[in-house]
């Protein structure tokens, strides 16, 4: 009897262990496959897009390339952005230049035509800063029109900022020309915000240089009481486009347009003059906005729309040694 109990007792446990494994092993893949799901959270993703269809055709002269048709593959982009985001992973989408990409497998010593080229070069732009925007559930629709904006606002800070750093420093002096004229174009904007009132306002600034047309925007939200909201980078950018066009002694200028409530907009306008900006007339300023910049021909006013001089800003003149 007792012989037999025994038996039956190891004849039980091993079914035990049978049942106890077979549980396991589901048990434990399972577990893995939620833990490597929860690191894919934990990893950014950054996904390069072709904006246009001239970058999407410079693409295809590579095989690994697959895609025919750019709005199937701006589909197939938009589909691929909603995955992972639905993944709950932080989602990034840069700027994928062509132009950029051969010069980049160039110097790295890279085959262009592969995906892993691709992919590393679509990295290689979000760690150097260049047009990435974070993937919030917009359509793709709206994401390049964003994402190429960034690119050109980029673009010109940095071609501003080229600017300002070859102009050197004054040869009588030793002022830093650069420097003296971002530090005068800071307190311009200073003065001009303080001076704006509360309300809403768009400021643009339109400098022309020997290669190309720069303009900044800047949107602030001046409350009746505290500091005025400004976003910090295009704050930068605005200061350094106003900066270069003071370096310059350039023709350029600046509006103002002011949105209040239960008001008509009201527009402003200063010229660049003297290393400062010298408020325009009321009808200059009427005249510069309906008057066609590439034609002559004189447009019909904004409805609306107040048009008004410029006003001072309160700052004493300065001289910005060239």
């Amino acid at each position: 009897m007792a012989h037999t109990k025994r038996k039956n007792d190891r004849k039980n446990d091993r079914k035990n262990d049978r049942k106890n494994t077979g549980r396991t092993g589901p048990t434990g893949a399972s577990r893995a496959r939620g833990e490597r799901r929860a690191l894919r959270r934990e990893v950014p993703c950054t996904v390069g897009l072709l904006a246009d269809e001239q970058d999407f055709a410079a693409m295809r002269r590579y095989r690994s390339f697959t895609f025919a048709d750019h709005r199937r593959y701006l589909r197939q982009i938009d589909g691929l952005l909603r995955s992972l985001a639905g993944e709950g992973a932080h989602t990034a989408v840069a700027l994928f230049d062509p132009e950029d990409f051969a010069e980049y497998c160039a110097e790295m010593g890279l085959d262009p035509d592969t995906a892993a080229s691709r992919s590393r070069f679509t990295a290689h732009i979000a760690s150097t800063g260049g047009a990435v925007l974070p993937y919030t559930g917009q359509p793709v629709a709206h994401l390049v029109p964003q994402l190429v904006n960034t690119a050109v606002r980029r673009a010109t800070w940095e071609y501003a900022t080229m600017t300002l750093a070859e102009l050197g420093a004054c040869a009588d002096c030793g002022v830093d020309i650069g420097r003296a004229s971002f530090d005068r174009a800071s307190r311009l904007l200073t003065h001009l915000i303080e001076r704006a009132g509360p309300g809403t306002h768009h400021i643009v600034c339109s400098v022309p240089t020997p290669d190309e047309q720069l303009l900044a925007a800047l949107h602030v939200q001046r409350p009746p009481t505290g500091p005025a909201r400004l976003d910090a980078s295009e704050s930068a950018e605005f200061v350094t486009v106003l900066a270069a066009g003071i370096a310059l002694d350039s023709h350029g200028g600046v509006v103002l347009r002011t949105t209040g409530t239960d008001a008509p907009d009201r527009l402003h306008g200063w010229q660049l003059r003297d290393s400062g900006l010298a408020p325009l007339s009321e009808g200059q300023v009427f005249s510069a906005y309906c008057t066609d910049a590439h034609t002559g021909e004189p447009l019909s006013p904004e409805p609306g729309v107040e048009y008004r001089a410029g006003f001072d800003l309160g700052i004493e003149d300065a001289d910005i040694h060239r």
